[in-house]
């Protein structure tokens, strides 16, 4: 596998390049045309139908009991109707967060938790209405040459593991080179894991057995992880040897130009995620967000789309957005929770320095317990955005957009039928403006702008209102939040101020400091010399604190300082936003 070094994302765009690891890679983009009519909306997403309430909360690398407790404190009353969670099968050995995705065996023995507590956390996620969603490895297992005790105990060596021998795997022993010819892709080792013979009727009905297990301890659906390296025919032949066979599946396959294998095939057994929203949600945030008017043109039909911001390969290897673009990534979310397109999935996970970094506290065969507070857990299903957002997601429904408008540039705004209305500022400045919706008249509670109601628009008898959105900020406004609705479960006071924790690496010459520079007080308002001096005591890494208010959106860079001499960085502005409990972390690298 090859690794990337990350550093925080900078304004100009990123180059993109081919990341392999060891649980899919680069698929075929879908060129099923669907997108949204002049004045109509897309069909839902087809993922069953929850009381209402149909996004997914992705909580990658979670523990179970952790799940639990977040399903019960949090989840469910903020209104998410299903939780993602990582892969449950004995897995091999290791402290990266890929060997989840590397199987062992089909028991329910992982470094994030035992079979008891996985039926656990299914029934207390249940108990408060949320669904639970199993990501699920069917295309290999671990990596061929390797040998040892899995996560439940099983040992396994070459081609001999609980389930599986010499025979249940692909004739190729070779790695896939070429992604370009479908044979290889889906019959040769993925970056060197043993590549099972999936048109076997044997390894067929082991994987039914497995997914039918987890049914049975209550799951409701699956992703199925590197589908684009099974054919697509035998996945449907496994899904129809299931007892259930009717459960819900939603394929990952990662489509790129030129390829031969396309999202649409797999939807003989499932719905498919859509990549290309991602990447066009990275491009136009980078660019001008009046073009997402046409995000669902050339892509999968919008009922048969799993969508979503990001995801932990693309927050990893560039191809989305991530928690490192700060107030950038709040939009998109709330742009895709509010736009009739595809079945959305909000992503939790955890920061990270390089690809293979496991999350918070994980050891070869455990994971410690997610801690939101710890600051090391990105937790979005806490912000009051978020949070705001799934319940104006859950309000609308499947009303059709309305009075779209836009500037030709960042700032866009739109309705949904006379059920609510979202404006959007990508720009690093405020913007004010007369809005008109077909929202009945009445005091309104901004769910974007807080989690307690306590900013208010007053919508006239005509849907007119007035309205200023902060730099890289929104509004959203939903019949379900009039003014005075009880406030979002979970929110911080966003009036209180907070240490901003900053860390860059930057290699300095004698008598040089590096500063933080930006365009809030606090930060000097871009006065190199009033600019917050860093700390070399861990060096070549300068570290130091901000303070600035909870909820803050603010631009900044770093500079090299020498008795008045100013040496900046190179590229654009960075952008962040201090969370709603006050907490930001900024982890980045010198831009030469």
């Amino acid at each position: 596998m090859r690794k990337v070094q990350l550093s925080r994302r900078r304004e100009g765009r990123r180059p993109r390049g081919r990341l392999f690891r060891a649980l899919a890679a680069a698929g075929a983009v879908g060129a099923v045309a669907a997108g949204l009519l002049a004045g109509g909306a897309p069909a839902a997403a087809a993922i069953p139908d929850n009381n209402g309430r149909g996004v997914v909360l992705n909580l990658f690398q979670w523990t179970w009991g952790s799940v639990a407790t977040e399903c019960a404190s949090t989840i469910g009353d903020a209104g998410f109707g299903y939780v993602q969670v990582s892969p449950p099968a004995e897995h091999v050995q290791g402290e990266a967060w890929w060997t989840s995705y590397q199987p062992v065996s089909y028991q329910i023995e992982s470094k994030l938790g035992t079979r008891a507590e996985f039926a656990n956390m299914v029934q207390t996620c249940n108990d408060v209405g949320v669904e639970v969603i199993a990501d699920a490895v069917v295309n290999h297992t671990t990596g061929a040459g390797q040998s040892g005790y899995g996560t439940g105990g099983s040992w396994f060596t070459d081609d001999d593991f609980p389930d599986y021998s010499a025979q249940d795997f692909n004739d190729c022993r070779e790695n896939i080179s070429d992604y370009t010819n479908r044979w290889e892709v889906q019959n040769c080792r993925l970056v060197g894991l043993q590549d099972l013979r999936t048109s076997s009727g044997y390894v067929q009905q082991k994987i039914a057995d497995y997914l039918d297990d987890l049914v049975s301890l209550g799951v409701a659906g699956f992703r199925i992880d590197a589908s684009k390296h099974v054919p697509a025919a035998d996945l449907e032949a496994i899904k129809s040897r299931m007892v259930n066979s009717d459960v819900y599946w939603v394929h990952e396959v990662i489509g790129a130009a030129g390829e031969p294998i396309t999202e649409d095939e797999y939807l003989g057994s499932g719905d498919s995620h859509e990549f290309d929203y991602a990447r066009q949600l990275e491009h136009d945030f980078d660019a001008r967000i009046a073009n997402l008017r046409y995000i669902g043109d050339n892509k999968l039909p919008s009922d048969r789309a799993g969508v979503f911001v990001s995801n932990h390969d693309t927050e990893r290897n560039g191809e989305s957005m991530s928690y490192q673009w700060g107030a950038k990534y709040t939009l998109a979310n709330t742009f895709m929770l509010s736009w009739p397109y595809g079945s959305p999935t909000v992503y939790s996970g955890y920061e990270f320095s390089d690809f293979d970094t496991g999350a918070p506290g994980a050891t070869a065969d455990s994971v410690a317990d997610a801690e939101c507070d710890s600051g090391a857990w990105t937790c979005e299903q806490r912000w009051h955005e978020i949070q705001g957002m799934v319940g104006f997601n859950n309000t609308v429904g499947d009303a059709e957009v309305t009075r779209w408008w836009d500037d030709g540039g960042n700032h866009i705004a739109y309705g949904r039928g006379d059920k609510g209305y979202v404006a959007i500022n990508n720009n690093g400045h405020e913007v004010s403006r007369t809005y008109s919706s077909d929202l009945p008249a009445g005091d309104y509670c901004d769910v974007v702008a807080s989690g307690d109601c306590s900013q208010t628009v007053t919508v006239a008898a005509d849907g007119t209102f007035d309205a200023t959105l902060p730099a890289y900020g929104a509004l959203a406004l939903h019949v379900g939040a009039p003014a005075g609705s009880t406030p979002v479960p979970g929110d911080g006071d966003n009036d209180e101020a907070a240490d901003v924790s900053v860390s860059v690496r930057a290699e300095t010459t004698w008598g040089q400091d590096v500063r933080v520079v930006g365009n809030h007080g606090a930060l000097g308002s871009w006065d190199p010399a009033a600019g917050v001096v860093l700390s070399a005591t861990d060096y070549p890494r300068w570290t130091g604190t901000v303070d600035l208010p909870a909820g803050t959106a603010f631009e900044y860079k770093y500079v090299k300082y020498d008795g008045g001499t100013a040496i900046w960085e190179s590229g654009g502005n960075r952008v962040a936003t201090v969370g709603p409990d006050g907490s930001l972390k900024l982890s980045d690298t010198w831009r030469d």
